[in-house]
């Protein structure tokens, strides 16, 4: 006897499913990129100490990166979640406060790398 294959509701909307599942790898990528960078400014400080940046300076650069990170890691998984449930009931729409917020927070961490870079090299 064969067993009877059900249909869910998620099958219904395969592609988008994938996609949103591929959106979902792609800014836990980013995550991991974002508090890289914080792990390098720190190690970049800590082999070029003869500057006289401030070390409270490239803790907060690091501690952004990491902020930035788990932000990333925690709004992606909530809007994963959100998406998939308004996939499934025809009500996508696009979550423009977690692009905004987490722009807003990397343009932060990278303009203050930038200013510890050029401190650095100056």
């Amino acid at each position: 006897m064969e067993k009877q294959k059900q249909v869910t509701e998620d099958s219904k909307y395969i592609q988008q499913h994938l996609a949103n599942e591929r959106t979902y790898l792609a800014w836990i990528r980013t995550a991991i990129a974002i508090t890289g960078i914080g792990f390098l400014i720190i190690n970049l400080h800590i082999k070029s100490s003869v500057h006289s940046l401030s070390n409270a300076t490239v803790r907060e650069i690091g501690a952004l990166s990491v902020l930035a990170g788990i932000s990333t890691i925690v709004f992606s998984t909530i809007g994963y979640f959100q998406k998939a449930k308004q996939i499934n009931e025809q009500t996508f729409r696009t979550s423009r406060p977690l692009i905004l917020f987490l722009s807003a927070l990397m343009l932060v961490v990278l303009c203050m790398f930038g200013v510890y870079f050029f401190a650095v090299l100056l």
